[in-house]
This record gives C-alpha cells, sequence and structure tokens, in this order.
C-alpha cells in the first residue's frame, strides 16, 4: 500500500503535466479573455443601471477594473506555476516569487487607473500617476535585475553540487514534493475560503498577503529539510538568504507604495548579491 507521501508526489507530478499542456494554456487563455471581455460589458451595464440593485452594488463603475481583474488572474497562475518550481531549486523558485512581485507591481500600478475619470484625465489626480510610475518602474527594475539573476544561475550554477546523486537526494527531493504539494493545497483551500467570504459579504481577507505568510515558512521548512543532506555552512546560509529575500517580498506587501517598491527592489538586489557571492567564493568549496 502506497504512503501518504507517495501518494502527495504522485499527485503534484499529475497536475504538473496537466498544468503545462498546450492544451491547458489555451484554455487558460481563452478563459482570461472571455472573463475580460466579460467584466467589460457587465461594468458598463452598470454605468447605465442595467444590473440589479443588488449586484450593481458589487460592480465597479469604472473599465479599468476590468484590466485590474485580468491581471489578477494571470498573477494567480504564475503563482501555481511557481508552486511547481519549489521541489527544483530554492534558487529558481525564489526568482519565479520575483517573477510574481513584478507582476504584483504592475496589477497595482493598473489597480490605481480606477481611481481617475473616464475619459482619462489628470485633474486632482496628479498623485495617482506618481504611483502608477513608482510601480511601473519597480516592476521594470525587478524584471532586468531578474535577467541578471538568470544569468549568474546559469553561468555559475548550473548544477548544484553540494548533494551528490543517490538515497540521499531522493529523499531530499520527495520532502520538497510534499511540502510542494502541501502549499498546491493551501492555495486552493485559501482562495475558495477567501470566495466564502466575500459571498457572506464580508469583505473576504487579504489573500496574496496571507499566502506570501505560507510561502515565508515553507521556505524556513524548506531550510530545516536541507540541513539534513546540506549540513554546510556556505549552503545553509544561501537558503537561510533565499527565505530572508521571501520575508522582504512579503513585508514589501503590506506598506505603502513608495516603500513597497523600495523593499521590493531591495529584497531582489539582495537575492542577486547573494547568489553571485555564493558561487564566486562558496560553490567550488562543493567541487
Amino acid at each position: 500500500m502506497k504512503t501518504l507521501n507517495a501518494r502527495c508526489i504522485e499527485a503534484l507530478d499529475a497536475l504538473e503535466r496537466l498544468w503545462y499542456r498546450e492544451a491547458t494554456y489555451k484554455t487558460v487563455s481563452n478563459i482570461l479573455i472571455i472573463i475580460f471581455l466579460a467584466s467589460l460589458i457587465v461594468i458598463e451595464f452598470n454605468r447605465h443601471g442595467m444590473l440589479p440593485q443588488k449586484l450593481a452594488a458589487h460592480v465597479s463603475h469604472s473599465h479599468f477594473t476590468a484590466i485590474y481583474i485580468a491581471f489578477l488572474l494571470v498573477l494567480y497562475m504564475e503563482i501555481i506555476s511557481m508552486i511547481f518550481t519549489l521541489p527544483e531549486s530554492m534558487s529558481r523558485a525564489l526568482g519565479k516569487q520575483f517573477e510574481i512581485l513584478a507582476l504584483i507591481f504592475l496589477r497595482n500600478a493598473f489597480k490605481q487607473l480606477a481611481d481617475l475619470t473616464e475619459p482619462l484625465s489628470l485633474t486632482h489626480h496628479i498623485d495617482v500617476v506618481y504611483h502608477i510610475f513608482a510601480y511601473g518602474f519597480g516592476a521594470l527594475a525587478i524584471f532586468c535585475l531578474l535577467g541578471c539573476y538568470r544569468i549568474v544561475l546559469t553561468k555559475l550554477n548550473k548544477r548544484d553540487k553540494t548533494v551528490m546523486a543517490g538515497p540521499g537526494l531522493d529523499r531530499f527531493i520527495s520532502a520538497k514534493k510534499t511540502v510542494a504539494f502541501c502549499i498546491l493545497l493551501s492555495f486552493f483551500g485559501m482562495g475558495i475560503f477567501d470566495l466564502w467570504l466575500i459571498s457572506q459579504k464580508t469583505g473576504g481577507f487579504n489573500f496574496l498577503h496571507s499566502f506570501y505568510t505560507v510561502l515565508l515558512f515553507s521556505d524556513i521548512l524548506m531550510v530545516f529539510i536541507a540541513q539534513g543532506v546540506l549540513p554546510q555552512f556556505h549552503a545553509v546560509f544561501r537558503n537561510s538568504g533565499y527565505a530572508l529575500a521571501t520575508l522582504l517580498i512579503r513585508l514589501s506587501l503590506t506598506t505603502s507604495v513608495y516603500y513597497s517598491v523600495a523593499i521590493g527592489i531591495s529584497s531582489m538586489v539582495f537575492a542577486l548579491l547573494l547568489t553571485i557571492i555564493y558561487n564566486k567564493f562558496y560553490s567550488a568549496l562543493d567541487g
């Protein structure tokens, strides 16, 4: 009889294969287009008073909200992809988290548009423009730094030599897959609970902030799991540093616009420097 751990790994692998199928990409793309267009139509109906009063109370009057909704769904898709990268390596999973942070900044930039009048007018809304610029350039900075981060990983850290192939490595990967499967369940569980709260008109909770808290604890758990097969100081420091970068990402989501962007960029710089220093001075110790 298969153990619970083995069933979790099989389920994660099956879901990953399904997620990365070309048919899945096409289906998701079509759903995004339908939701975007439907949002525009519903908002237009609401602007003309054509929706039932109870429904109208929950629908925006700004067409820009449709852009925000579409980007929010794209963001959720990227989070699912990030979860599937967790068993591969902490460095790659962290890179996916920064991709998500860049998308969050872009989403927040588009969210600011809802405060502007239609047609667009900057009158009495110059602060909104500053916020859009801050989030936009913050996303661009992370996008650029991510390119540098990937080059460093490709050229200097093509293969982690710290763990040699064998039973220890197999157990390590199995443990990470089990954690990833639990995080995936948490993602869908929190999403369903958030939708239920919204349906009860309680306003829901901040899903992204809460989920990044889960990621923080999972990264720390990964550090402890890695301790059994990566006991060297430099490996522990690197993995702990990646967990700290996740903490900084979490903090960047909880503060005002300019501090949010500054902390987000700083976390990306920290992760990049950590990777460069590790590969420059410590990776040779594992050869």
